[in-house]
């Protein structure tokens, strides 16, 4: 028989799933995939319900319910002072993946190079070479995952076409600062090139921060595709809904390719995120509160341990050198013996991996961060 398409059907089992496989014949406590295991907000929970239950559940409109649409715009200026247009510069799409689909496939041709940092959301690479894209790699290492102009210099070219970025950084745990960020403008300017801001972990930076995204810099407002995630956003990983900010232009090249991807996303969870949006400041206040304060109490029984515990400046994740063990050997070994589960760094890359790197994932019940710490210490 004839082959089947190689850039996606040619991919081996993801890290994720052959460690969460591993956690499940072990019994162990999974701290390697990235998801919330609370309930999130009850109230959005109750406005998705009401919504089902007493609105409009056929088809909405391809490019979002106008409320949600509407939202996004009014999150855009309460946070970033960014003037959005809600009817031609926002999008929902179903997910945030599904967003990154959708303005690769409407910006991308055959040949085209996109640059991207490592270590990177595993769906990346796939989704730039279906699009018949070119990856072209910007290598960030432990323990500070440093941008430098010579790293960019080396990966930008004429024939570079986007550059995705991803801030806060998952899995690296870091927040590109403004001298990083106005450097890969400079870059992205300089190559007449477009940039995908992958910008789900908006809210969950910490120690002070404030996320600052790319396309709020000078010379970005016309290049930048910004995308957000309710499920990060409202810890409802498993609702899909992702929203793109984009100036009019470029947002309808990217919904072109949308109609034909997801076409759509349940209106329910579309007024339930409208509404989740439009909370006071003390729920993002709080949502990255909690979150540091969950980073804390893993990092200080990691360290505890002896673990040498890098930075998490945002995103689920805290990380650990092992200095000369092997990350991936290192996460076979827990996950066996002391029923802990993590994910090896390497995974993220593509070529030149950090192997000494181990990922752990902190969004989780308290209870389940000490019993994690207690295997191990039992182990260790």
């Amino acid at each position: 028989m004839k082959t089947t398409n190689k850039a996606l059907t040619g991919l081996g089992t993801t890290v994720f799933e052959v460690m969460s496989g591993l956690a499940r014949q072990h019994d162990a406590i999974n701290l390697g995939q990235g998801f919330p295991d609370d309930r999130g907000p009850a109230d959005v929970l109750a406005k998705a319900a009401d919504a089902t239950l007493n609105g409009w559940n056929q088809y909405p409109s391809m490019m979002g319910v106008p409320e949600l649409r509407q939202a996004v715009a009014d999150h855009e200026k309460r946070f970033y002072g960014l003037d959005v247009d809600w009817q031609t510069e926002t999008m929902v799409t179903s997910g945030a993946t599904e967003a990154l689909a959708a303005c690769l496939f409407a910006l991308i041709e055959p040949g085209d190079e996109v640059v991207l940092f490592q270590p990177l959301y595993d769906a990346y690479v796939p989704l730039v070479r279906r699009a018949g894209g070119v990856p072209r790699f910007v290598t960030l290492t432990a323990p500070d995952w440093a941008v430098t102009r010579e790293a960019l210099a080396a990966a930008f070219s004429p024939k570079t076409k986007a550059v995705l970025l991803n801030n806060p950084l998952n899995p690296a745990a870091k927040v590109f600062d403004e001298v990083e960020l106005s450097l890969i403008a400079e870059f992205v300017d300089g190559a007449d090139a477009y940039a995908i801001c992958d910008e789900v972990y908006e809210h969950l930076v910490f120690d002070g921060r404030a996320h600052r995204p790319l396309i709020a810099l000078p010379g970005m407002r016309d290049r930048c595709m910004k995308i957000g995630s309710a499920g990060k956003t409202f810890s409802l990983t498993g609702w899909k809904v992702g929203y793109i900010t984009a100036a009019p232009a470029l947002l309808a090249a990217v919904s072109k390719a949308h109609q034909f991807l997801t076409f759509t996303t349940p209106p329910n969870l579309q007024a339930a995120i409208a509404y989740g949006l439009g909370k006071d400041d003390s729920y993002f206040d709080g949502l990255a509160a909690e979150m540091q304060k969950k980073r804390d109490r893993l990092g200080a029984g990691l360290a505890a341990l002896g673990f040498d515990v890098l930075a998490s400046q945002g995103t689920y994740f805290l990380n650990v050198d092992l200095g000369d063990r092997a990350d991936e050997a290192f996460c076979r070994h827990i996950t066996e013996t002391a029923r802990v589960t993590a994910i090896p760094v390497s995974a993220f890359y593509v070529e030149d991996p950090v192997t000494s790197v181990v990922r752990f994932c902190f969004s989780k019940q308290d209870s389940t961060l000490d019993a994690a710490l207690d295997r191990l210490r039992a182990h260790l």
